[in-house]
Order: structure tokens, then sequence, then C-alpha cells
């Protein structure tokens, strides 16, 4: 091989290097923004909670059994279309302490998840119904 092919080799290689670990950068800086905006949201959805549509919403019958779990109860309020997100409400009820106790509810898409939340902490077995 000749000087000159050995110094366009050493140049190619030395760029490729390059080439590669600004790419590795570019995918670490992508995944630190994603995650850091994902994770800003997630955090905004548990201590801002926001309602699922605008006043006056629409109301929709809820029946919470006695052996539903947390999870279960926001699962059924997602599907219901209650809620957006059934882990921020799951955190809501361990961080803010609440309970969800059983009954029938009659939950307004309007309605926060912390409204929801409190409903079913106050509720003592009786239907309760929230305009």
């Amino acid at each position: 091989m000749s000087r000159t092919t050995r110094e366009i080799n050493r140049i190619t290689g030395a760029v490729i290097a390059i080439s590669i670990r600004l790419i590795v950068l570019a995918l670490v800086v992508l995944l630190l923004y994603q995650g850091v905006t994902k994770g800003y949201a997630f955090g905004h959805e548990i201590f801002y909670a926001s309602s699922v549509a605008e006043k006056p919403g629409t109301d929709k019958e809820v029946a919470v059994e006695e052996n539903d779990s947390a999870l279960q109860v926001a699962r059924q309020l997602k599907d219901s279309g209650l809620i957006t997100n059934e882990y921020s409400f799951i955190i809501q009820a361990k961080f803010f302490d609440y309970k969800v106790n059983p009954g029938a509810y009659t939950i307004n898409t309007s309605m926060t998840s912390r409204e929801i939340l409190q409903m079913m902490n106050e509720n003592t077995g009786e239907k309760e119904e929230e305009k």
C-alpha cells in the first residue's frame, strides 16, 4: 500500500469514527429530550389533573364493586372515557391518600381525576351524584 492510500484510509477512518460519535450523541440527546418531555407531561397529569371534556360534559354511570382494585377502577374509568391515563389516577390515589370505595357513581366527563377520587373517597355506600 502506498503512503497516499494509507493516509486516505486514516482520514476516512477518522471521519467515520467522528460520524458514528455524532450519531450516537444525537440519539442520546433525542432520548433524553423524549424522556424529559414525557416525564414532565406525566407529572403534570398527576399534580394538575385536567378533565376529559369541557363543561357541561356528559354524565356516565360507573359501578365499583367491593373487591375492585384501584387499577380495575382506573381501567373502567378510562374505558368509559372519564380519565385519560389510568396510571396517573392510581398514583394520585396513593399520593393524595384517597380510597376508592364501592358504590354506584354518576360521573361527569368535565370532572378531573382528583374530583372523581374525592367523590369515591367520600362515598359511604349510598349513590352519589355530581352536577
